[in-house]
């Protein structure tokens, strides 16, 4: 039986998020309206997923056996360990820098009404309609890249998600949840915030990361509406890692999938004078943690950061060449 709660550590939440009309991004001359947002975060996610999923189509010679599998090149595991050098790195020198999940362990909380708590949850809810509507373009884009959506109950299953995705409205700051967020399946219209959490995520870019983690679980529900879609991902990422990642871990990496995946639209549709490899960064910094620990639902938050990067080499070549 499924929990009627959903909780997780920083970098492991479930989370949800809201569709909006018309938009308007920081650094975008004039509104964005959401049928011109899709379709640009469409064709962004093509080109970002079609590196992804390009290794999979190489020609086998020889019978496939229960044994075979992907397998990343020397120059593959050589590009994604640079890259999550890269996301680290940029961590350290940059003013809207994560802070990692173990640092957030160790603070105290912060009250409700602390001038970090409040800025960051009114940041947080004016971003959940753009992490919505991201939510929703990912989620059919992986379906279609991983060859998901033929199968009727699979497109009434991502229907349903995404129905649920968007009617979450509110975020909730919660002193006692301090590193973590949360949603409940009995109250899908709320994503629940530690406040720790809140003020450790003081950019757009991570902020929507983790706002389209929580999604993607209030999206699955009760009834398990993405499980073909957590289970093609963690079937894909166990191959390509040599990493067994199946049942929550896999669920947890898609919802980490989806939140990279929205963050790097964001990324697009909002030009800036900084450099692409910090603000690609700041959808995965918050895994950047010295005790590097997992658990038997979660990743490590540093095997996380790899497992990601092995899933979108695209990502991994902008984080290294800057473009």
């Amino acid at each position: 039986m499924r929990p009627a709660s959903k909780k997780s550590l920083l970098n492991r939440t479930p989370r949800s998020v809201a569709l909006a009309g018309r938009l308007r991004f920081v650094g975008v001359a004039r509104p964005i309206s959401s049928a011109t947002l899709i379709l640009i975060a469409a064709g962004l996610l093509v080109s970002i997923t079609a590196g992804t999923l390009a290794q999979k189509r190489k020609t086998r010679t020889g019978p496939r056996t229960s044994h075979s599998r992907d397998v990343l090149s020397a120059e593959a595991r050589e590009m994604i360990g640079l890259a999550s050098a890269v996301v680290c790195k940029e961590r350290l020198s940059d003013p809207k820098g994560s802070v990692p999940i173990d640092e957030m362990q160790a603070r105290p909380s912060l009250p409700i009404q602390s001038p970090e708590a409040v800025a960051a949850a009114r940041r947080a809810q004016r971003l959940l309609p753009i992490a919505k509507n991201l939510v929703e373009v990912s989620l059919r884009r992986l379906t279609t890249d991983y060859k998901l959506g033929n199968v009727k109950g699979r497109r009434s299953g991502i229907q349903r998600a995404i129905a649920r995705v968007r009617v979450v409205q509110n975020i909730r700051p919660d002193m006692d949840s301090r590193d973590n967020a949360s949603v409940f399946l009995k109250n899908p219209h709320t994503i629940t915030f530690g406040t720790i959490f809140l003020a450790g995520l003081p950019s757009d870019e991570g902020i929507i990361s983790v706002l389209a983690h929580e999604l993607v679980h209030i999206g699955d529900g009760g009834e398990d509406n993405l499980r073909f879609l957590f289970r093609a991902v963690g079937n894909r990422a166990s191959r390509l890692t040599g990493i067994r990642i199946h049942g929550q871990p896999a669920e947890e990496l898609t919802c980490d999938l989806v939140g990279t995946l929205a963050s790097r639209f964001y990324v697009s549709a909002t030009p800036s004078y900084e450099p692409l490899p910090r603000r690609i960064s700041r959808s995965l910094a918050h895994n950047c943690v010295e005790q590097d620990e997992g658990d038997d639902d979660h990743l490590s938050p540093k095997i996380t950061i790899r497992a990601l990067l092995t899933l979108n080499p695209t990502l991994s070549r902008e984080l290294v060449y800057g473009r």
